[in-house]
């Protein structure tokens, strides 16, 4: 009777920890990706996509956590369940959707060039005259630009990042020539530093999704219907404006 008793408080104890478990995702953020995921000042996760996560997660009644990845190895984490969702401005692509299962489209993003403000340098001449592109390691922007290269005789070199600010600083100075990076965060460092968007270069534009394992069908079902709740809402209006993607 004693051993009954253990057991069945045994899976007691098992089921709530999975309940427990259940009501709480991780999701894993690039903490370096102004304006949609970044840390502020105060030390905790900001941003577009950390608002709209914050407010879905509410929705579908789960408590959610944000936490910082290297880029390069996010989907990586999500698929060894060290997140639960990939909400940070992640452009949706046929290769990363063979791994995993994304949401409806939310944002779309184009690719551009930046250089120093003063800089006289044109696409042509970043692309084909032998100049230092900084560009975020893992991006889909990186992959495209390494591919189209050889296909169009470009003779630039690639120097590798783990975030687009880091590349913009490197501009700034003098150790690359240009960074290439999704226009929002582009507006953004136009907008605090000695840098401006020299224009796009060939790449055609993305869509932005948040990413689930693929096994993970009901969150993604929960995590759709949700989003498309906060897209005709004044809250989804407020954090555009907020973070200014309206401009």
């Amino acid at each position: 009777m004693k051993k009954t008793v253990l057991l069945l408080g045994i899976f007691s104890l098992i089921f709530s920890i999975q309940a427990l478990a259940a009501d709480k995702i991780v999701n894993g953020i690039d903490a370096n990706f102004p304006p949609f995921a970044y840390i502020d000042k105060t030390g905790q996760p900001s941003g577009f996509d950390v608002e709209a996560m914050n407010w879905i997660a509410k929705e579908i009644g789960v408590e959610v956590s944000h936490q910082p990845i290297e880029w390069d190895g996010i989907i990586t984490s999500l698929l060894t369940k060290k997140i639960d969702i990939i909400a940070s401005g992640m452009s949706i692509t046929e290769e990363r959707a063979k791994k995993v299962s994304f949401s409806t489209p939310y944002w779309v993003i184009k690719q551009v060039m930046v250089a120093k403000k003063d800089s006289p340098l044109t696409i042509d001449m970043i692309l084909k005259g032998k100049k230092t592109i900084g560009v975020q390691q893992g991006t889909s922007e990186a992959k495209w630009l390494k591919a189209e290269a050889p296909k169009n005789g470009w003779n630039f070199e690639l120097r590798y990042y783990s975030s687009a600010p880091l590349a913009v600083e490197d501009v700034l100075n003098g150790r690359i020539d240009a960074a290439a990076m999704d226009d929002a965060p582009a507006k953004d460092a136009s907008s605090k530093k000695a840098v401006h968007i020299v224009g796009t270069f060939g790449m055609g534009d993305e869509q932005f999704g948040y990413a689930v394992r693929k096994e993970d069908k009901e969150l993604l079902a929960k995590v759709n219907n949700a989003l498309a709740k906060l897209m005709k809402t004044a809250t989804w209006h407020g954090l555009i404006k907020k973070y200014k993607l309206d401009k």
